[in-house]
C-alpha cells in the first residue's frame, strides 16, 4: 500500500507538465505577435526592378501610391531578371479599375509557348478608397498617372508605385535643371571646405 501511494503523487507533476505546454505555446504566439512590427519594418526593404528616371524631370509629382500587380508566372520570373521597362508606360482607368499600359516585360525564354505578350495591359490592385481618390484626381485637367518604380518586397511580392503627375513646360524643366546645378555647386563647395578643415 505504501508503494501505491507515491505513484499518484508522482503522476500529479506529470499532469501539471502538459498544462505548462500550452502556456509555452501562448508565449510563442506572443512572440509571433511581436514579430509583426518587424515584418512591417521589413516592408521598407525592397529589390528594385525598374525605375522611371525621366518622370521627375518631365513631370511634377503631386501624389503617389503603392499598387499590387496581377502578373503571369513568366512575367514574375522575367521581372526577377530585371527585364522590365516603364519609361513609356502610364496608367489609366477602365471600367472602374486601374490598368498599367505600355509597360514592357520581356519574354522568359524557359517559358516557351506559355510566354506572355510583352506589352499587355496589366491590372493594378488598390483599396477602394485609394482607387476612388486617385480616380477623382486623375479626372482633373492636365493630370496623368505615371509609374515611378517596379520592385519586389522582402516577401517577393511585385509592386508598382503610381504617381499623380502634372506635365512640366519647357521653362519649368529649365528651372529644375538650374536648381539642380545650383545644389551641386553648393555641395561641392561644402565638401571642399570640409576637406580644408
Amino acid at each position: 500500500m505504501n508503494k501505491k501511494k507515491p505513484q499518484p503523487t508522482s503522476a500529479q507533476p506529470a499532469a501539471k507538465s502538459p498544462k505548462n505546454k500550452p502556456s509555452s505555446g501562448k508565449s510563442a504566439s506572443g512572440s509571433a505577435a511581436s514579430s509583426k512590427p518587424s515584418g512591417s519594418a521589413k516592408g521598407a526593404t525592397f529589390k528594385s526592378v525598374a525605375e522611371n528616371r525621366k518622370a521627375k524631370h518631365n513631370y511634377e509629382i503631386l501624389d503617389s501610391v503603392e499598387c499590387g500587380m496581377v502578373l503571369h508566372g513568366s512575367e514574375v520570373k522575367s521581372l526577377r531578371n530585371g527585364r522590365c521597362s516603364i519609361e513609356e508606360a502610364y496608367a489609366r482607368f477602365k471600367d472602374g479599375e486601374l490598368w498599367l499600359v505600355d509597360c514592357e516585360i520581356d519574354e522568359y525564354r524557359q517559358a516557351t509557348f506559355w510566354n506572355h505578350p510583352t506589352k499587355r495591359m496589366r491590372k493594378l490592385l488598390l483599396h477602394r478608397r485609394e482607387l476612388h481618390r486617385f480616380g477623382l484626381k486623375a479626372k482633373e485637367r492636365g493630370l496623368t498617372l505615371i509609374p515611378l518604380r517596379v520592385y519586389f518586397t522582402d516577401r517577393s511580392i511585385a509592386k508598382c508605385v503610381i504617381a499623380l503627375c502634372k506635365g512640366r513646360k519647357l521653362h519649368d524643366k529649365r528651372e529644375v535643371l538650374k536648381k539642380a546645378d545650383a545644389r551641386r555647386e553648393i555641395d561641392r563647395a561644402i565638401k571642399q571646405r570640409t576637406k580644408r578643415l
